[in-house]
């Protein structure tokens, strides 16, 4: 089946620099308007509950003043749905918190936690903000999530990223057998984290993945040769690592 492969650009890291000094340079929102003109389809910030990148105001600016659609990370709180209530984003996409972790580490247990999700993906559902949910690529997560209305999975990429070898070659066999489990069962699957150039063209080949949210490889490439660059180039090895395997470039 002939898809297009959407590309999210994360542009957390932006306000990770900005916040390391203080003031408003650099400025995620400035980030946000570049990758659009760089070949993004849209663009994910996570407003983590320590404020530790993004802000309510990073929030504002890029639910008023960008374009494309805005897919907000977050975790499963009151006051998180509150604020996705208030302003709206085309997506939501909920994901595991820890105050001590670094960046996110794993899935949401949607099997484990489907009484405290569930509401929280219906009152934003009704209020018609598309919700993702953040998992390992395991069947039994994807029914779950499926069982409490969500509409979209995101699969974890990380322990794919992390491996070497053998191990790799497996990870990516769990994705592939998780997107197609995803197709089967009537959910729209997207997979990120971790992503670089070396281990993305593995999973935009998966023709059931419709979406990749990549950020942190893209700041941190931008560094050295500029955002738009670093994001025409992931653009680049997404859309013909699609196309080799059947894909398609136009939208």
């Amino acid at each position: 089946m002939k898809r297009y492969l959407r590309l999210g650009v994360n542009i957390d890291h932006v306000a990770t620099i900005r916040n390391a000094r203080g003031g408003w340079h650099p400025d995620p929102v400035r980030a946000a308007r570049l990758a659009a003109q760089s070949g993004a389809d849209g663009i994910t910030a996570h407003l983590r509950e320590d404020r530790r990148h993004i802000s309510d105001e990073d929030i504002r600016r890029l639910s008023d003043e960008i374009d494309l659609p805005l897919n907000l990370e977050m975790a499963a709180t009151q006051e998180m749905r509150d604020i996705a209530l208030r302003h709206r984003p085309h997506a939501t996409c909920i994901v595991p918190e820890r105050r001590e972790e670094r960046t996110t580490e794993g899935g949401l247990d949607v099997a484990g936690n489907r009484e405290h999700l569930r509401p929280i993906v219906t009152a934003l559902g009704e209020a018609g903000i598309r919700v993702s949910l953040f998992v390992e690529p395991d069947p039994r997560q994807l029914d779950a999530a499926l069982g409490i209305g969500a509409p979209v999975v995101e699969l974890h990429t990380g322990a794919y990223c992390d491996a070497q070898g053998p191990r790799r070659l497996a990870e990516l066999g769990r994705i592939r057998a998780a997107a197609a489990h995803a197709e089967a069962i009537g959910l729209e699957c997207h997979a990120g984290h971790g992503l670089s150039y070396e281990t993305v063209a593995a999973v935009a080949a998966v023709p059931t993945i419709v979406e990749l949210n990549i950020g942190h490889f893209l700041i941190g490439e931008a560094i050295f040769g500029g955002l738009e660059s670093a994001i025409k180039r992931m653009r680049a090895a997404m859309d013909q690592a699609r196309a080799a395997a059947g894909g398609e470039r136009s939208a």
